[in-house]
């Protein structure tokens, strides 16, 4: 029995899937790692965007990701960040998340410009996307999950990991400007 409505794609997996789906739903948090250093890239990612320094950006969501990896204690993945969002007629891609199936290690790729008006993106949506495409590896690398979909309990990991990095930088710098 799952935990929470499924959403409309669920009745079209198979059943093998199913069972991952609603395995994946019933894992409703990321606490985050204990000890883990994450508010000086947390703060360094939002003045890399205040500088609108592409390559800043991407060293301060490694150094991020880096923490993440080792307080997890998950397999390492790299981090790239470019600079427009590719776009087609169903939207902007925000995030991509590319297993070591393809590549050694695995990689996350964010965007740090609208496709329409290349303007830099809200601090806390980039940081988001970042933090969604690390939940992707965490639900192969540390849950053990042989697929990743994005279910009720997926937001919820998301969104709970997401709070807790912007709460250690909170605690310590105001968020400010239209970087919210």
């Amino acid at each position: 029995m799952m935990a929470a409505m499924a959403f409309a794609y669920y009745n079209r997996l198979s059943l093998a899937h199913q069972r991952v789906y609603r395995e994946s739903d019933e894992i409703p948090t990321l606490e985050l790692p204990e000890g883990a250093a994450v508010t000086a890239p947390v703060a360094a990612i939002r003045a890399g965007l205040l500088r609108e320094d592409r390559s800043a950006v991407q060293r301060a969501c490694q150094a991020l990701v880096d923490a993440l990896v080792a307080g997890y204690d998950v397999p390492p993945v790299r981090v790239r960040v470019l600079a427009k969002r590719p776009s087609d007629d169903y939207g902007e891609l925000h995030g991509l998340y590319e297993p070591d199936e393809e590549i050694t290690p695995a990689r996350i790729t964010a965007w740090m410009r609208t496709a329409q008006r290349k303007q830099v993106v809200a601090f806390k949506s980039f940081l988001r996307t970042l933090v969604h495409e690390f939940a992707h590896h965490l639900d192969y690398e540390h849950f053990k999950l042989p697929e990743t979909f994005h279910t009720e309990g997926f937001y919820r990991r998301e969104s709970s990991l997401a709070n807790a990095l912007l709460a250690t930088l909170e605690s310590t710098v105001p968020v400010e400007g239209n970087l919210r």
